[in-house]
């Protein structure tokens, strides 16, 4: 009974924990993370009958997705798709898990978030963190030297989650890659260009690309003073500075990376530096710089690429930017990342908790990043042949963040089905004549639905359209039948015509197309 009496007292006390966080507005992670601790309390006393009560949440860093939010997320997947397919790509997949060692050592500081597996069968496996080193290994292994493809799939992180900022530990990527021997900085504008055609097409406002080089970078390092075994830990760092201040990241160089603080006031000077194909040209008169054989060759490339960028008339979302880095360890040349200009506001009648949103609404900043990783086919070839490789990542869970909450601020209905017609009666005992005609429709390919009750009235048939965005009603009544005619409605303008039941097809094709 004591136990009893201890746990009745911990419900009670977790209790007063989630009404405070409620009662202050805290956020919806934290807040669901101590209604499960209460819930796992509560299974622990058990229910009356001493029934086990589960605990009804997703895990951490995920979540379930209602019509609504599906319906979005697959027209994004559509204008995605249909870009990487306009670009020339064909489509592989791989397993969601890949032995351990293929994992190991690729991400530089971000490897502490690969979710490992339980040994199964002699194999210590790991759930894949991206699908860029997958891509390597498939390569590699089936001696694939020349490949230009997309792949979207779910990618796992250990990390800690920001699901207001579409930040999860389970999430979609969508990569686009060229593998192949091709000259310099061609397939690398391709890339860049289709991170422009995408987030034009999505129409998420303002929004630029910041491309820099690891070659730049490593350069910079050099004639800074950093010593070569730091080049990849300070990368990371300097990483950070799309999320910290300068002087914050210069602490964190200085007091945990043991730089002197002359080497990080260097790297300072020349991270605050932006500019397009001019900067390129002035940082080619460097006097440090261009003694430096990679960075040289770096700024020339840099150089070639704005070149065709312009070709490719894009170079007014472009910035040559000398503080981007990326921090995973396999780029070898041109890195770029795609930022958002503006937040999304909040709606106005929800509250943070219902929208999933922060009141000052989504800020979601990167939504695109890739670049040049020439040597991560060769770590994994027997024979260590490299294929020179390229692409990019769109960030589809920030973008549909952002999407989800536009459709939230905007009174756009959002349609989740796709049929064309409802096939209805007007009059009882009519049920066989609608589902015949339900069954005509669909053998011709038509997105068709018929209400599952025997007798529905008219009037519950009509609103049913309306409250799911159908566009159109075939309505059957006896005098039809005789006719061999439908009575088909207009929704929206409520205006019937009747049509010969042998052009039915094709009127609703023409009118739904």
């Amino acid at each position: 009974m004591a136990d009893k009496a201890q746990l009745q007292e911990a419900i009670k006390t977790q209790g007063e924990v989630v009404r405070k966080l409620k009662s202050e507005k805290a956020s919806k992670e934290q807040i669901d993370e101590e209604v499960a601790k209460l819930l796992q309390l509560k299974a622990q006393l058990g229910g009356d009958e001493g029934k086990h009560v589960f605990v009804l949440k997703t895990a951490k860093g995920s979540r379930d997705y209602n019509p609504k939010q599906m319906a979005i997320r697959e027209k994004v997947f559509n204008i995605i798709i249909s870009c990487f397919k306009r670009h020339g790509a064909e489509t592989i997949d791989t397993p969601v898990f890949e032995l351990k060692e293929t994992l190991t050592g690729k991400y530089g500081e971000d490897s502490k978030l690969i979710y490992d597996l339980k040994d199964q069968g002699g194999e210590l496996l790991s759930l894949r963190y991206d699908l860029t080193v997958p891509f390597a290994r498939y390569l590699a292994m089936n001696k694939i030297t020349n490949i230009k493809r997309y792949h979207i799939a779910k990618v796992y992180r250990r990390d800690n989650p920001a699901m207001t900022r579409g930040r999860y530990r389970e999430f979609y990527q969508c990569d686009f890659d060229i593998a192949g021997q091709y000259d310099a900085m061609i397939p690398d504008a391709e890339c860049l260009k289709i991170v422009y055609e995408i987030l034009n097409e999505l129409d998420l406002g303002d929004f630029h690309i910041k491309v820099n080089d690891r070659r730049i970078l490593d350069g910079m390092f050099a004639v800074c003073g950093v010593p070569d075994e730091k080049f990849r830990t300070i990368c990371s760092t300097v990483d950070k500075l799309d999320k910290m201040a300068w002087e914050d990241v210069k602490k964190e160089m200085v007091n945990e990376k043991g730089l002197s603080e002359d080497v990080a006031d260097r790297i300072g000077e020349y991270v605050s530096m932006q500019g397009g194909q001019d900067l390129a040209e002035r940082l080619l008169q460097d006097p440090k710089l261009s003694q430096n054989k990679q960075a040289c060759a770096g700024l020339t490339d840099m150089k070639l690429l704005f070149g065709y960028l312009e070709l490719f008339q894009v170079t007014d979302k472009v910035v040559f930017d000398l503080s981007l880095a990326r921090g995973l360890d396999y780029y070898t040349g041109v890195i770029y990342e795609a930022i958002l200009s503006q937040t999304i506001p909040a709606p106005v009648s929800t509250s943070a908790e219902q929208n999933g949103a922060d009141e000052a609404g989504v800020s979601v900043g990167s939504v695109a990043g890739g670049g040049r990783y020439d040597g991560l086919v060769g770590m994994f070839d027997p024979k260590g042949r490299k294929v020179p490789c390229v692409g990019v990542s769109i960030g589809i869970e920030r973008i549909f963040s952002i999407m989800e909450q536009k459709a939230e601020i905007s009174s756009e209905k959002v349609r989740t089905t796709e049929t064309q017609v409802l096939v209805a009666s007007a009059q009882k005992n009519l049920l066989e004549e609608r589902l015949k005609l339900t069954s005509e429709l669909w053998n011709a390919g038509i997105k068709a639905e018929v209400l599952y009750k025997k007798n529905p009235k008219l009037l519950s048939q009509l609103q049913h359209c309306e409250e799911t965005g159908i566009p159109l009603v075939a309505i059957l009544g006896e005098q039809e039948l005789k006719d061999r005619v439908v009575k088909l409605r207009n929704v929206a303008s409520r205006e019937e015509v009747d049509v010969p039941r042998v052009d039915l097809v094709e009127e609703i094709k023409k009118r739904t197309l």
